[in-house]
């Protein structure tokens, strides 16, 4: 019989050539063996690796070698029959081992019948260092020769590692004989053969090197994962809580407008994840989840079967470790190391947490696709529901996805929308897994859904605006999420220097990136609807989907009784210019307003009644330069008015005079002017002669400072720059008549208790109790001729609905016959809207497609209706309180109205004065009421329709030099 070797242990292979009356032999040994030199008086013995017919010799004994700084010891005996049928010899028998060898025996059949009884030969292997060389005594053998034997050293200790070894030895009786040197000896090696000798020795020695090298290497690998194991700090899940998106909701807290963060992701508890979703990302991820310890050492050992033979590469990644994997930044390679941390991480988790809290991290972490990172964001993103209310069915989708969600180098992907086919194949394979692990279909367990039953109907396709980090931040909502950072780090939510950083409050540059609030805003979805659908350009049907591609529209709406901003549009998206806001350039300065003309004389006309001026009050109308100037105010190009220099101040609003509110500025002080527009709720306004504009806090300035320098009397119609949010916020308060409610886009602030899973809300818009900043008795008046405006530039609310309104523009540059700022503002006591147009970058002249210039009675105006329309739909009708006719109408430093007409003699009207032509002793009531010049006869009248003379011109006059030559 031929052996090579035990499967669990080295073998050492000893072979003795030599002739009778050689001084000694020689042992080979491979494996784990090292050579050692015998000597015998008399004969050789020569153990061969194959076994001749014949009769049988045993040898035994046991042998010590020595290892390093050590020794073994044994004794050997064998049966060897003599050459050519001699009754006595010698044989000397070497024999190779690595550390300790017990006792083996060597049977060595001989030529002929039977076995060999006639002698036993002892023959012992080379002794230790300093002992003495043994001697064989060799018996009578029967006749025959003994060609082949069989040597087996017993168990070797290497290193710490235990094994067999076995020798084979050749015997001979003399050359030409089956074991000689010609004959069918080991490679026919034998005493002619010093180079084969030579060779052993040489591959002893190599293979001694070879195993110190195998046993270092695996002691230094036991080292190295037991070090690993016991000196790893594991960081438990609760201390590397993922980043979590904040979703912002409209008013409504349903419907989502937005979602930021560095990961689409809601952190949800266990109990909020369904068993049978559970179960089905088991089936597809790791079905021996709630068996094994963290690790899966059978799937270990299958997969490395499976990428050793050639087969697809395979990790073997329990739940455990993929959560592990995904939870530590430091187990991103793929190394072996990356591998024995990550179970060496697995099994401390498993021990430290249950099956069902591993499950939710492991949910909470995973990527889903489409941006979806947690089972909570995959549930909306995929089917729009959160994940506790997710199907067997929808379930099994997302789990299938796990294993490649997106479409890479060698594979689509499983996202149903992408690769119908594969999702569809995964997901069978998933509901199979969930019946055969009796999940579905058993006792208490749900229905396996058919295939029929693949929810395709209730599955959302993909929409790259709404998947990732910045849904809604490249949409018009995007300027919203701008404002509701700001009022989070206004209510202390989040703090702005690292040293203040606490649990409960973070880095606002990071609070909505990674703190999972779920924010409530005041946002109206369908109020904000129809701002989009009104002024957005791209939206079909616009009013400006037609227009020049350099107009641009702003709409801001404000509930006056609580300030929640209804709806807010500055533009398409959260990262560019803000149409309707304050901007920031990349030198740092705050920037955005725009020139309000003559819609900001509401707050002209309010300071004057406030300093006792009346709405009869007379004042000049024609053009002048004011004294110490050199530029000319005039109104929009029309020297002298129709009402000349007795323009009430009725008369002056609603044709947009300019000369009358100059005059009514140096007569209170344009301090005063500022200081009304402040409390209505302008916070800001830009200096127009620095570039760029130089902004001031008016709720932080007092406006004596300010004015008349840097804002002069010309702040009377209008010329200095004030933002649409803030023109919007101080309608507001006219409409809620005078009382101030600061404008504001957070509703509430809620976040995710990590314990419980439940909402907590830690802040929200507090209690809304107002400011009474103006007069009730000033506002009326104000309402009360505003609300003769809409009809009188053909902007009036359906059904009749009331409403106050007042158009303004001003021009492009000095002396320009083109706008380059055009706005409609007005109000009902539910909904206060500033509407501004202009240009998207560089001013240009406003014009429309149809050649006309941007007025504000025209494209504002027309924004304005058609919003307020759509913005009111289903409210019911309100009223405006009567006009309180406050101040003196004496006052003011125009002239007194002209008398009356002598009395002629009547016309004959015939007997019901049919015949008579309109008009008559109504003193102009077609033009307005009482404002054509009072209820006196025969005076002035105010037109029909008082839009500007030329379109936007009531704003106001840039001025071609400096209002106060000197003034900074």
């Amino acid at each position: 019989m031929n052996s090579y070797g035990d499967s669990s242990s080295p073998r050492a292979r000893a072979q003795i050539p030599g002739q009778h009356g050689d001084p000694g032999g020689d042992a080979s040994g491979s494996g784990w063996s090292a050579a050692q030199e015998g000597t015998a008086p008399a004969g050789r013995a020569s153990v061969a690796p194959r076994a001749a017919t014949g009769g049988r010799a045993s040898v035994g004994g046991s042998a010590a070698v020595p290892t390093r700084g050590g020794s073994a010891s044994g004794s050997a005996s064998a049966a060897v029959p003599p050459r050519a049928g001699s009754a006595a010899g010698a044989a000397s028998v070497g024999s190779a081992s690595v550390g300790r060898a017990g006792p083996g025996r060597a049977s060595v059949p001989a030529p002929g019948a039977g076995r060999a009884g006639a002698g036993r030969a002892s023959v012992p292997v080379s002794p230790a260092a300093g002992g003495s060389a043994g001697r064989a005594s060799v018996g009578s053998a029967s006749v025959g020769t003994a060609s082949a034997g069989r040597a087996s050293v017993g168990s070797a200790a290497v290193g710490g590692v235990s094994g067999r070894a076995s020798a084979r030895a050749s015997v001979s009786g003399g050359p030409g004989g089956p074991g000689g040197p010609t004959g069918p000896g080991r490679r026919g090696r034998g005493a002619g053969d010093p180079a084969g000798s030579a060779r052993a020795k040489k591959r002893k020695r190599v293979n001694m090197l070879i195993a110190s090298f195998a046993v270092f290497i695996m002691l230094a690998g036991l080292g190295v994962v037991g070090f690993t194991y016991y000196s790893t700090n594991v960081v438990l899940p609760e201390d590397t809580t993922p980043p979590q998106a904040t979703t912002l909701y409209a008013f409504d807290n349903k419907t989502i407008i937005a979602k930021v963060g560095e990961q689409n992701r809601t952190l949800v508890t266990i109990d909020q994840i369904p068993q049978h979703v559970q179960d089905a990302v088991a089936a597809a991820e790791d079905r021996n989840f709630y068996e094994h310890s963290g690790v899966d050492y059978k799937g270990i050992v299958r997969a490395a079967w499976n990428n050793v033979s050639g087969g697809s590469k395979q990790g073997a990644s329990t739940i455990t470790q993929q959560y592990a994997r995904n939870a530590f930044d430091n187990l991103k390679d793929d190394t072996y190391a990356r591998k024995v941390k990550e179970a060496i991480l697995a099994s401390k988790l498993n021990d430290e947490y249950t099956k069902p809290q591993i499950m939710q991290h492991y949910l909470n972490i995973i990527y889903f696709g489409r941006g979806a990172h947690g089972i909570e964001a995959a549930a909306g993103t995929y089917f729009g529901k959160s994940a506790s209310k997710l199907t067997v069915a929808e379930g099994a989708v997302l789990a299938a996805l796990i294993k490649q969600p997106e479409a890479g180098a060698g594979h689509r992907g499983y996202d149903p929308a992408v690769n119908p086919t594969d999702a569809k194949s995964r997901w069978e394979y998933v509901i199979g897994g969930m019946v055969a692990e009796g999940w579905l279909n058993a006792p208490g367990k749900p229905p396996a859904p058919t295939v029929a039953e693949y929810p395709t109907k209730t599955l959302k396709k993909p929409n790259q605006a709404g998947a990732g980090l910045d849904y809604g931040v490249n949409t018009p909502y995007g300027n919203v999420i701008n404002y509701v950072k700001q009022e989070m780090r206004d209510k202390g939510i989040c703090v702005d220097s690292q040293e203040q950083v606490t649990d409960d409050k973070p880095l606002c540059s990071q609070a909505l990136m990674s703190g999972g609030y779920r924010i409530r805003t005041t946002i109206d979805k369908n109020i904000q609807a129809a701002a989009v659908e009104t002024a957005q350009r791209k939206s079909k049907g616009s009013e400006l989907s037609d227009q020049p591609k350099n107009i641009m529209a702003a709409v801001v709406a404000i509930e006056p009784k609580t300030g929640r901003v209804l709806a807010y549009y500055g533009g398409d998206n959260g990262t560019g210019t803000d149409y309707a806001g304050k901007n920031t350039d990349s030198a740092g300065n705050v920037t955005g307003g725009h020139p309000p003309g003559s819609s900001f004389k509401i707050y002209t006309l309010a300071a004057a009644l406030k300093e006792g001026k009346a709405l009869e009050s007379r004042w000049k109308g024609k053009a002048f330069t004011p004294k110490g100037t050199k530029f000319k105010v005039s109104n929009a190009g029309v020297d002298n008015p129709e009402c000349g220099n007795s323009c009430t101040l009725t008369v002056s609003t609603l044709k947009s005079l300019n000369v009358p509110f100059y005059h009514v500025s140096e007569d209170i002080g344009p301090d005063k002017v500022v200081d009304m527009a402040a409390k209505a709720g302008v916070s800001m306004m830009w200096r127009s002669d620095t570039n760029p504009p130089k902004g001031y806090d008016l709720t932080k300035t007092d406006p004596k400072d300010i004015a008349p320098s840097p804002f002069f009397h010309v702040v009377g119609y209008g010329q200095y720059p004030i933002t649409v949010l803030d023109h919007a916020n101080g309608v507001a308060t006219f409409a809620n008549q005078g009382r101030y409610n600061k404008a504001h886009f957070l509703y509430s602030v809620e976040k995710r208790d990590e314990v419980t899973g439940k909402w907590k809300k830690i802040a929200d818009e507090g209690q809304l109790k107002g400011e009474q900043r103006i007069d009730r008795g000033v506002v009326a008046d104000v309402t009360s001729v505003l609300e003769q405006y809409p009809a009188r530039v053909n902007h009036k609310l359906d059904d009749g609905r009331k409403a106050a309104s007042k158009t303004g523009t001003w021009e492009l540059k000095a002396n320009s016959d083109d706008n380059g700022d055009a706005w409609m503002i007005g109000y009902t006591p539910q909904i206060a809207t500033a509407v501004w147009v202009g240009n998207v970058d560089a001013r240009k002249p406003l014009r429309l497609t149809n050649g006309n210039k941007v007025g504000g009675s025209n494209l504002p105006g027309d924004i304005w209706e058609r919003f307020m329309d759509k913005a009111h739909k289903g409210k019911e009708k309100a009223d405006f309180p009567p006009a309180a006719n406050v101040g003196d109408p004496n006052t003011g430093n125009g002239e007194a109205p002209p008398p009356p007409p002598p009395p002629t003699n009547p016309p004959d009207c015939g007997p019901l004065g049919l015949l008579c032509p309109p008009g008559g002793n109504n003193g102009g009531n077609n033009g307005g009421g009482n404002n054509g010049g009072g209820n006196t006869p025969g005076g002035p009248t105010a037109p029909t329709n008082p839009i500007e003379p030329r379109p936007g011109g009531g704003g106001g006059l840039l001025p071609s030099t400096s209002p106060r030559p000197g003034d900074d």
